[in-house]
């Protein structure tokens, strides 16, 4: 194994919320590239620990990587900007829906997962989770350049704990951050099922009853500066529908706790990575640069995939801008680690 690869399965520490952390992945992952001549006759204690998040902007543990300081001082400069001087985002597609509306849809949204079929998960088991991903591919200073598609696959651990190791990632395709190779998504301390590892049965433990779910998410998510603690839940929700698989009732829950989050809106037409035309549950948060939108299918109601839009005026971006966009393929529960699900047997 080489230094690089040394350095991107090593434990992580660093101090960014998990659920916030997959905006700024790849440009993380470019920037430990280039600093990897540079520091490599530094010593150990010369790292910051940093994780990795992504992709489905999945806020649980991600991949975990070593970051030189070079990178750890431009990724905190970074979440500097996340907070605009009080100044919200631009404004994105005019929504043809009101709040209420938004708030309909969620919950016709969340009354088609409780229809569908619950999937039976053993702790031995891995919940497989293939998306298309495009993310950003410029630097921290200048504008955001849109990477090209590229596939990422995920295997979650749905053993209890505690585990040092939750999971693995493999990615493939151009711009893809070390391509074909079996990253393990790692805590620096062995953890639990919970929050940063959200196995099937732990889902299955949470309050059914939105306002009791959202009393239990907004105590647990941990805002970055500049955001509202009502942004990180929306954030929170977002990975955890899109990186798990949960029985229906805990789905709808989830949906019906977003629906009662203040500043939720419907966009009727969104895209995904994979070019699927659906509509799109957002929240604008006034005080926050970055904006998240779930894509659902008009007919079905069924996940598509994400869009994430960063406004960020000291990198001249003074316009909402995309800066990365997924979307999920296939979901599936398998028995082993890189097992790829039989695709008529996938959901």
């Amino acid at each position: 194994m080489s230094e690089a690869e040394e350095l991107l399965t090593a434990p992580a520490e660093w101090d960014l919320p998990p659920e916030r952390h997959r905006h700024f992945k790849d440009v993380l992952m470019q920037q430990i590239d280039q600093d990897q001549d540079q520091n490599q006759d530094q010593s150990q204690d010369l790292l910051v620990r940093t994780p990795v998040r992504p992709s489905a902007r999945r806020r649980f543990a991600r991949p975990a990587v070593l970051v030189p300081l070079a990178s750890a001082a431009l990724a905190g400069a970074l979440l500097v900007t996340l907070s605009v001087d009080g100044r919200g985002p631009a404004a994105g597609p005019t929504p043809s829906a009101t709040a209420a509306g938004a708030s309909v849809t969620l919950n016709r949204i969340a009354t088609a997962a409780m229809a569908s079929d619950a999937i039976r998960v053993r702790d031995d088991q891995f919940v497989y989770v293939r998306t298309l991903e495009r993310s950003n591919t410029g630097d921290f200073s200048g504008p955001v350049r849109l990477g090209a598609l590229h596939t990422e696959e995920r295997w979650t651990a749905q053993d209890p704990g505690p585990l040092h190791v939750t999971g693995w990632i493999r990615a493939s395709g151009k711009d893809a951050i070390m391509p074909d190779r079996m990253l393990p998504i790692e805590s620096p301390d062995a953890i639990r099922a919970g929050l940063h590892h959200p196995t099937y049965r732990w889902l299955a433990s949470l309050p059914t009853e939105p306002d009791a779910l959202l009393r239990r998410l907004r105590k647990e998510a941990r805002p970055v500066e500049g955001e509202s603690r009502d942004q990180a839940v929306f954030s929170l929700i977002g990975d955890l529908i899109s990186g798990t698989v949960m029985p229906p009732a805990n789905a709808a829950a989830f949906y019906r706790a977003a629906a009662r989050l203040p500043g939720v809106r419907e966009i009727p037409d969104a895209v995904d990575a994979a070019g699927r035309h659906g509509i799109a549950i957002t929240l604008d948060d006034t005080g926050f640069a970055t904006r998240d939108e779930w894509i659902f299918d008009k007919e079905t109601l069924a996940l598509l995939g994400s869009r994430y839009y960063v406004t960020d005026p000291d990198r001249g971006i003074t316009k909402e801008t995309l800066y990365g966009t997924s979307a999920v393929m296939e979901t599936a529960v398998v028995d082993a680690k890189g097992e790829v699900p039989a695709r008529a047997a996938s959901r």
